[in-house]
């Protein structure tokens, strides 16, 4: 139980600090350079070309299957074998009393 609390609290912060986004807007000067749409994101210059919202759009979508992908595998492993290093581990720290 203790572990879904500190988890809960870890999501609460997180989410909290993703909520407070005024430190990395843009300056009136930059936010007037960027193309429309993009504008009062960050610093400096935004996309020129169409390869930079390719290249960035194919960042994201990286990013976000590695991202499902790490999480699905590390909640559920689907690993049963007895030798396995998981269980292992939660065998020894079930036989400490934890």
């Amino acid at each position: 139980m203790k572990m879904k609390t500190g988890l809960t609290k870890l999501l609460a912060i997180v989410f909290i600090l993703f909520l407070k986004t005024s430190t990395a807007l843009a300056c009136d000067v930059c936010a007037e350079n960027q193309p429309a749409g993009l504008e009062n994101i960050t610093h400096g210059e935004g996309p020129t070309a169409i390869w930079d919202y390719i290249i960035t759009w194919g960042a994201v979508i990286i990013v976000g299957f590695t991202l499902v992908y790490s999480l699905k595998y590390l909640i559920k492993p689907k690993e049963n074998s007895k030798s396995h290093i998981k269980n292992i581990v939660i065998d020894n720290l079930n036989s400490d009393g934890r």
